[in-house]
């Protein structure tokens, strides 16, 4: 075969994005993180986010998983169960 009709292999890539709508104080709140963005919120929303996406991001690594090798249904696990930890 020759290689201008080779298939690039593509890169899978995933991010999580947090929006929170609650933020009325007139505080910008951005926080960009390894595969992740939170924009808005109040303090506390967003915090909660901040925790969030950390955690998710520290289950899979301990899983040895990266976001993009993930299914959708074992994100939502592993969001269930971080989740329940950060209430």
């Amino acid at each position: 075969m020759d290689a201008a009709k080779k298939p690039k292999k593509t890169r899978k890539s995933a991010a999580l994005l947090g929006l929170g709508l609650d933020g009325d104080d007139g505080h910008t709140r951005i926080t960009r993180g390894k595969n992740f963005l939170l924009c808005g919120g109040s303090e506390e929303t967003h915090g909660v986010m901040q925790e969030t996406a950390i955690k998710i991001n520290e289950q899979l690594d301990r899983q040895g998983k990266r976001l993009e090798d993930v299914s959708p249904k074992e994100l939502g696990d592993i969001c269930g169960q971080v989740i329940d930890d950060v209430q």
